[in-house]
């Protein structure tokens, strides 16, 4: 339809639909199925097939083949004002002194919009799939962190999906988790998401308003997570500290 076409009767009504199904990605996050869509806003399955492969077809969403799902494509990042997520040099230059005292790999996330984001990556040890953790974050040390902010996770996590026999899927388990997690600022993961792999997580918060802002995050076996050295641990709430004023 060109700008100068003008509206049907049921175009007015189809373009808020599809609007809606873009808030529903949002809201849903990356890797949100057609049928979890249709069920969230009471549309018909073949209306929702429809309207997500017209916004498919026009780079609003795309399809994430790992996650059978849709997540935001390049033209919906046009619609909102962009926000810078990479860290300012100072910031990478503390995460990077921490990947040179430890063998670990080393990542900062961001909390700022609400979602788990990584903003700084350890290009040595690459992390498991950005989509993912901000999908499934009870599988995730990083995850948990902001788990443990919300008033009610249970209505913030869609589905509690087992990756490994270890995945906590169980909720006042999760829940008695999370409620130490929120005590200590520390979170782990220990073959939750990937058998033999584990990853320890420090929050940072705004040095003004205590908000969390950020996580750092270091992965290692999942062994040596599940009982971490207090040196270690010492060093990523030190290098975290660091980061603090930087990051707010």
């Amino acid at each position: 339809m060109s700008p100068e076409t003008p509206l049907s009767g049921r175009q007015p009504k189809a373009v808020r639909s599809a609007l809606a199904v873009l808030e529903e990605v949002v809201a849903a996050g990356p890797g949100v199925t057609a049928k979890e869509i249709s069920a969230a806003l009471k549309l018909p399955p073949a209306t929702t097939y429809r309207l997500l492969n017209l916004l498919v077809g026009e780079e609003y969403l795309v399809r994430l083949p790992d996650l059978r799902g849709f997540a935001l494509g390049r033209r919906a990042g046009r619609l909102a004002t962009p926000v810078a997520v990479r860290p300012p040099a100072a910031a990478r230059a503390i995460v990077e002194h921490l990947r040179q005292r430890v063998r670990w790999g080393v990542h900062l996330a961001s909390y700022r919009t609400g979602r788990l984001t990584l903003i700084d990556p350890d290009p040595d040890h690459p992390p498991s799939d950005g989509a993912l953790l901000a999908r499934y974050p009870h599988v995730s040390a990083l995850g948990k962190l902001l788990l443990a902010e919300q008033a009610d996770w249970r209505a913030v996590v869609r589905e509690l999906r087992s990756f490994t026999e270890r995945t906590i899927v169980d909720a006042d388990r999760l829940d008695a988790e999370l409620a130490a997690v929120a005590r200590d600022g520390l979170a782990r993961q220990c073959g939750e998401l990937l058998e033999r792999k584990g990853c320890l997580a420090v929050a940072i918060r705004d040095v003004v308003t205590g908000e969390l802002v950020a996580g750092l995050a270091v992965s290692g076996p999942a062994e040596r997570v599940a009982e971490p050295n207090a040196e270690l641990v010492a060093l990523v709430r030190d290098h975290a500290g660091q980061l603090a004023p930087l990051l707010a």
